[in-house]
């Protein structure tokens, strides 16, 4: 039976609609939708599918969907908004804003570090409770005293959940709201998103469950690559207590409303394609419907993307390419060009920008994939989105 996808296609845009039913009838897609904005029109969005299988809810215009790491986007659009305020400067110490970080070796750690994911703090020795991680003052208590896994700045490894806390407490400290709260007020309602780093709970049942797991379980792994995987993502490897912040997330956590309620700025945005698509369009450029001017100038935007990694991730242990809080285009994160940053979102959503091209792109989906970017479903969307105007892509 063939999906039903509604939404808004503007002439010249047909293709990406084909990308997006093919990624149903070819990927097994359950329930998604994307959205694509050009020199900040609005041309694309669309939804389809299921939103729940269990109680056949269609996945509409009202649904939204937890996205994981494409939250690091918007966690990263917050800090660098204070950047440009001149009241963050990424080259002084974190300790600067947070003296409490100044322990175990971190007294000159900047700014800039935590940003870029060269800290050495991706997860903590510490043994926190789910409760104590979504209550934020624990795991900030933490780090405080974690000593790095790595001397800070000789390398990279991705922070999987920590990201949102490092960035969160120094918003935090400067501002004095929380991350959700300076989201909402400084990001969110400019731009008109429906976009939530806590989601309030008049929103909850409009949330589509995530549908599946980032990682196999052990009976789906062939017995002789069992030990390679428990070395490369179980539990007392270095990305898998990253992912789980040791211990604190399982499968399943994420569709709980006390994590959708919690402030994770690393991992728990609650959106939808349409608003991930805006939020990057007003970053970048002249928004549709909107009164107040591009959130970032020239010069942030270019500084924002300037390369920051090189080589090996020592978590992910293939390289990645980060800028001030962003992936940049790669191999590992395709995005369509150079010049285009933004974050994709365990088991597949992304959301991006690239201002050459004027494309701001948004995709959320419920089906997990065992990918923390570069999800096939993406780079066939993203492909159609750049053919459609004219624009040359790579790595997809």
């Amino acid at each position: 039976m063939a999906v039903q996808v509604d939404g808004l296609v503007e002439p010249g845009f047909e293709a990406v609609r084909d990308a997006f039913v093919r990624n149903f009838d070819e990927h097994g897609e359950v329930g998604a939708g994307f959205s694509l904005h050009v020199e900040g029109r609005k041309v694309v969005d669309i939804w389809g599918g299921v939103a729940d299988p269990d109680s056949g809810r269609a996945y509409d215009e009202d649904t939204l969907q937890l996205v994981f790491s494409t939250t690091k986007g918007a966690t990263a659009h917050c800090l660098n908004l204070l950047v440009q305020r001149g009241l963050v400067d990424v080259d002084q110490p974190v300790a600067t804003y947070w003296p409490e970080f100044a322990q175990a070796g971190k007294e000159t750690v900047p700014v800039r570090w935590l940003m870029c994911h060269k800290a050495g703090l991706p997860t903590v020795d510490k043994r926190l409770s789910q409760e104590e991680v979504l209550a934020w003052d624990p795991i900030i208590e933490a780090l405080e005293v974690q000593e790095p896994f790595w001397e800070p700045g000789t390398q990279h490894g991705y922070h999987a959940v920590t990201f949102g806390h490092l960035l969160g407490e120094v918003i935090r400290r400067v501002d004095g709201r929380s991350l959700g709260q300076f989201f909402a007020d400084e990001i969110a309602a400019p731009l008109g998103l429906e976009f939530w780093i806590g989601l309030p709970e008049s929103e909850e049942p409009r949330v589509s469950p995530m549908i599946g797991s980032l990682t196999p379980s052990t009976d789906e792994i062939p017995s002789e690559m069992r030990a390679l995987f428990e070395q490369f993502m179980g539990p007392d490897s270095l990305l898998g207590r990253a992912l789980s912040l040791n211990g604190a997330f399982e499968t399943g956590s994420f569709n709980t409303r006390p994590v959708h309620a919690a402030e994770l700025g690393a991992a728990n945005g609650i959106t939808n394609a349409r608003s991930l698509s805006r939020m990057y369009a007003g970053l970048i450029g002249p928004l549709e419907g909107a009164d107040a001017a591009p959130l970032f100038t020239p010069e942030r935007l270019d500084a924002v993307r300037e390369k920051q990694t090189s080589g090996n991730d020592t978590c992910l242990t293939v390289e990645t390419v980060f800028g001030l809080g962003y992936m940049l285009s790669s191999p590992f994160s395709p995005y369509g060009g150079p010049g285009s940053f933004g974050h994709a979102g365990a088991g597949g959503s992304v959301g991006f920008g690239n201002p050459e091209n004027g494309i701001a792109v948004g995709y959320v989906m419920n089906k997990m994939m065992m990918n923390l970017s570069g999800d096939p479903r993406t780079r066939g969307l993203i492909k159609a989105a750049y053919d459609a105007v004219g624009a040359k892509t790579a790595f997809v």
